[in-house]
């Protein structure tokens, strides 16, 4: 049994080096995070054409995103390297996904957030912000050849049913349209455009630039032009956008004067240059072929940080559920004082197993990778961060797993050990560990397939995960459901893989069906009567 155990973590070590190895294929960064006064970090989504997107390649000024192989574009990353310039600093963007970037500032973990963010009084009261870098109003993004196409005013949208994005201005506008059915905010424009080509809304709220990206890399999409007053009626602190800085900022003022000289006609010209530059969404021959070819590095990429994460994760996840499930099964002792601290220990245990099974794994990620920064002013790397809170919260479950293997040992066992005078971890180690671990594989298994979906939700701290690539590569090539079927098929070969390798690892425990007790007992023939007496008679 221990001979197959070992074999169990030698397969989850080839897989855990497989991660590894794939993750790296792009030069991912797992180093510990550090800051470095020479480098001027902005925090971006890289997927909101054509103020910022990511490509595979440095052409037309593009900067390389920290910790990855590809590089952001767009009006906010040109704003950035003027800005960095005059600060005399390296420009570096740091990838975070929408709801991320407020904390992913105030934590230190960036400098500035450059993202076709609005001023709004409740961002106003965590964050400051810079004079405006961009003034633009708002639009509508349709079918071409919906019913709202021809749409000329805010009246024309009654009974539409439309959304935003979450946690923006554009969102609130919605409430401007009488009659409107407002949809629940999305995450980002790429999941909007997608909700439009699938009938699931009739149109979105958005800046004109963005409109007008989406019209142009989409022929399916339109940009609705409002008839002059028919429009969304707009506030400065609604339709300008500005660079988000952590309160008492020392180079807010230096930021302002670089924004200042850049004149109206120089920001009109950056702009279309950023939707001229935008990543081309057409592809000739076979659509698989065309999108691996030009985005499979960025796939392969998330396929092993997404493995890394996983068998990591269940790994360290399960010793720390081996761990758990002995000490809440040590008998109690006849000693008062140490039968006071097992106590503790068993709640001080219960209570971690509570809190993690109890909370959402994104909240966790978030709380450690921000929380710790603003509250003890530590910078933990995103991938140690992401290691960390997947091993936590997989050894919550997993612990208790494997108590419940443990007590469906039969109570003979115990007593048998405990006969032979064998201490608790001995009796563990050698009689009940073994079978508890065959008995709660299954649910260990599925915790592994659980742990590789789950780590989706870890784009919240900027982890370039598999679902977080793809979101990516949906945004650039407006491909959505051929984008998300490949992703699909990713993940179910990853979790069918898994199940296939567990299966086998279960039959190797269980033994041979035809095992016989027997077949090692001597066979002693009975002789036969008229023999024995022939040889009496010899």
């Amino acid at each position: 049994m221990s001979h197959l155990l070992k074999k169990w973590w030698a397969a989850l070590a080839v897989l855990g080096l497989l991660g590894i190895g794939l993750a790296a294929a792009g030069n991912t960064s797992v180093q510990a995070a550090s800051k470095d006064n020479g480098e001027f970090k902005v925090g971006m989504e890289a997927g909101y054409a054509p103020f910022n997107w990511t490509q595979s390649d440095s052409s037309n000024g593009a900067v390389k995103i920290q910790g990855s192989n590809e590089y952001a574009n767009g009006y906010d990353v040109q704003i950035a390297k003027r800005i960095a310039k005059a600060l005399g600093k390296t420009p570096v963007v740091v990838k975070t996904d929408w709801d991320g970037l407020p904390p992913a500032l105030t934590s230190g973990k960036i400098d500035a957030i450059i993202a076709g963010m609005s001023p709004t009084p409740e961002r106003r009261k965590t964050i400051d912000f810079t004079n405006t870098y961009y003034v633009s109003n708002m639009t509508m993004v349709v079918r071409k050849d919906g019913k709202y196409a021809n749409a000329t005013s805010l009246k024309d949208f009654k009974g539409a049913k439309i959304t935003g994005q979450l946690s923006t201005s554009d969102y609130d506008a919605i409430s401007q349209i009488k009659g409107v059915i407002k949809e629940p905010a999305m995450n980002n424009f790429p999941a909007m455009r997608a909700a439009i080509e699938s009938g699931t809304i009739d149109g979105y709220a958005s800046e004109v630039p963005e409109g007008s990206s989406a019209e142009a890399a989409n022929p399916n999409l339109k940009m609705i032009h409002f008839a002059k007053g028919q429009g969304f009626k707009t506030n400065p602190d609604e339709s300008d956008l500005a660079i988000g800085v952590r309160k008492g900022y020392e180079y807010k003022a230096k930021i302002n004067e670089v924004l200042a000289g850049i004149s109206q006609k120089q920001r009109t010209q950056i702009m279309n240059e950023a939707v001229a530059n935008q990543p081309s969404t057409g592809n000739t021959g076979n659509w698989f072929v065309s999108l691996m070819k030009q985005y499979g590095g960025m796939l392969l990429r998330g396929t092993g940080m997404t493995i890394l994460l996983a068998v990591v994760g269940t790994l360290v996840g399960f010793i720390i559920g081996l761990l758990v499930g002995i000490i809440r099964t040590i008998p109690r002792p006849r000693s008062m004082g140490k039968r006071g601290i097992l106590r503790f220990f068993d709640w001080l245990l219960a209570v971690y197993i509570e809190v993690f099974r109890g909370t959402p794994m994104i909240v966790q990620a978030a709380v450690l990778y921000y929380g710790s920064a603003q509250a003890l002013h530590l910078s933990i790397d995103r991938t140690a961060a992401a290691l960390i809170i997947v091993s936590i919260n997989t050894g919550a479950y997993i612990s208790e797993i494997i108590r419940g293997g443990i007590t469906s040992v039969d109570d003979g066992q115990f007593e048998a050990a405990n006969a032979l005078g064998m201490t608790h971890f001995q009796m563990m180690r050698k009689v009940i560990l073994p079978q508890a671990v065959r008995n709660s594989l299954p649910a260990v298994t599925n915790e592994f397939i659980v742990n590789i979906k789950d780590t989706s939700v870890l784009s919240v701290i900027s982890v370039s995960e598999l679902f977080f690539s793809g979101e990516t590569i949906a945004g650039q090539n407006f491909q959505f459901f051929h984008t998300y079927l490949v992703i699909s098929g990713i993940y179910l070969i990853m979790t069918f893989t898994i199940s296939w390798l567990f299966r086998l690892i279960e039959k190797h425990m269980d033994g041979p069906k035809n095992y016989n007790v027997m077949n090692n007992q001597m066979q002693v023939e009975t002789p036969k009567i008229g023999a024995a007496t022939s040889r009496k008679d010899a």
